[in-house]
């Protein structure tokens, strides 16, 4: 990509002017923009595509059509967004791991609102199983050019309260699975996983290569000798068979379907289809019909060399989430921490729409979440898919909005819908903000968490776009080192030096 040069002093205002932000309107009238691909993968990809799996001439086109920026929203003619909710982190770890090898991120696989969701938002969590919804916002240098934060928040969860799950992990053997930080993290993973479960849980493994092969069906946790063994019986050979390991775990699962239970089939693998059917659009119906069937599915990627689309779009269609892993700390916070405690469900199909005042906002933009675009009559159309949520998840979504001129009054309100989890009932719940609840200043007077999105969306643009709301990587490093100090949280620290990072990279 052809560098396009940056004036640092413009600040922020470039967010509500550059067409490079990134942004959908969320008022898509064509919803097609959410599907895949539909070219085969290719058997293994290089180095320097960071190992997304190339589409044909036709579908390629397509997929960058559908992910490239858009122009702000004119209030005049679009005054409404509408998104699928999306908790995926993927897109972040991928890049923190490719920048500090020392290469640049695929352009394609850099999605903003995975950058913003990989942080801690601490917003107030509802009472019940449904969410609070928080909005807030902040004035850029320019009086009239705004960001407009909507955070969505669930009430966690006890691990030792959830109800009992049913877990088939289904695992890469594949040839590409030897490398360093790959089979050895997921076997060393599991291992952990398997000592964190509760009694009430079951658990099957299914390996694949050339062929997929089931090491443990069903198992109560009772029996966990019995899972361990499975575990360490995982050895690399072959090729990546990919359709053929998704449908065996999603049998077992079928299989042992529990009703009272939590049903998920868990996908760890580099996600670089080879053998079998690799076209997406096989893989990718079988898993939506048996995500029909309330077995959900997580992808957890790992190695250098990674099927990002792919596994983004397995988790989309599947009723789930998309997660990367590197290090062992990173398998560590997922297998550890974070899957005992979110196996189960808050919410279904949940979506977010915003409704500004064109009273009030001349035009905005949605920074990210391109191909989570709805349209507006999606967003009541409970046929249609969203995002699922588990407990204790936050999701934000960030607007660049350019006012009008002496704008008072209600500037928007965001609504979430969802499903219950079991009944599938669905519900509701809003909030407004007006134009005087903004901070007047993002960067000195607005919330830190705020500050902190905002730094890590523009980063995101920028690796993206080469080009950030008007700064270059000195000032967004500038403001994470700032904010790092403030937060005293060790992912803001890792923030700053990933810019540092790309600064040296790019």
């Amino acid at each position: 990509m052809k560098f396009r040069p940056l004036v640092a002093s413009v600040g922020v205002v470039g967010l509500l002017t550059l067409a490079a932000c990134g942004g959908s309107g969320g008022t898509h009238e064509d919803s097609a923009a959410r599907a895949p691909a539909t070219g085969p993968a290719a058997p293994r990809a290089s180095a320097t595509s960071g190992g997304k799996p190339p589409a044909d001439a036709k579908s390629q086109s397509e997929s960058q059509a559908s992910a490239s920026p858009e122009t702000q929203k004119d209030t005049s003619a679009a005054q409404i967004s509408t998104f699928a909710l999306d908790v995926d982190t993927a897109s972040y770890t991928y890049a923190r791991r490719t920048l500090q090898e020392g290469r640049w991120p695929e352009p394609g696989q850099i999605r903003p609102e995975e950058f913003v969701n990989a942080f801690r938002q601490d917003y107030a969590q509802p009472s019940d199983d449904g969410f609070t919804v928080h909005v807030d916002g902040a004035r850029m240098p320019s009086r009239n050019q705004a960001v407009l934060r909507v955070g969505l928040q669930t009430r966690g969860s006890d691990a030792a309260a959830r109800r009992p799950a049913n877990l088939t992990f289904v695992v890469d053997v594949s040839g590409s699975m030897a490398e360093p930080g790959r089979l050895d993290l997921v076997k060393q993973s599991l291992h952990t996983l398997i000592d964190q479960l509760a009694p009430g849980d079951q658990v099957s493994i299914v390996s694949f290569s050339d062929e997929a092969k089931v090491l443990a069906s069903m198992t109560p946790l009772a029996a966990r000798s019995e899972l361990h063994a499975a575990v360490d019986q995982l050895a690399v050979a072959g090729s990546t068979n990919l359709e053929s390991g998704l449908v065996t775990g999603y049998e077992e699962a079928a299989k042992a379907f529990r009703p009272a239970a939590t049903n998920r089939v868990i996908l760890l693998s580099d996600g670089l289809a080879n053998q079998g059917s690799t076209e997406w659009r096989s893989i990718l119906d079988r898993v939506k019909e048996y995500a029909g069937r309330q077995v959900t599915l997580l992808t957890v990627g790992v190695g250098r060399d990674y099927g990002d689309e792919l596994m983004e779009q397995l988790a989309d269609n599947g009723d789930g989430a998309a997660v990367y892993v590197s290090t062992q700390e990173d398998a560590d916070k997922v297998f550890a921490a974070q899957l005992p405690a979110t196996i189960e469900l808050r919410a279904r199909d949940a979506k977010a729409q915003v409704v500004f005042n064109p009273s009030v906002v001349e035009g905005y933009q949605l920074i990210g979440y391109e191909n989570r675009a709805l349209t507006t009559e999606e967003f009541r159309d409970d046929s249609r898919d969203g995002g699922e949520v588990g407990p204790g998840h936050s999701v934000t979504a960030l607007y660049a909005v350019r006012l009008k001129s002496g704008a008072r009054g209600q500037l928007a309100q965001a609504t979430v819908r969802w499903q219950d989890p079991d009944t599938r009932n669905p519900s509701e719940a809003s909030k407004a903000v007006d134009v005087g609840a903004l901070t007047e200043s993002v960067w000195e007077k607005a919330p830190m968490r705020l500050q902190v999105d905002v730094v890590a969306a523009a980063f995101a643009v920028y690796m993206r776009d080469r080009e950030a709301f008007g700064m270059d990587l000195p000032t967004l490093r500038d403001h994470a080192r700032r904010l790092a100090g403030a937060a005293e949280d060790p992912m803001v620290t890792e923030l700053a030096g990933l810019i540092d990072k790309a600064r040296s990279v790019g």
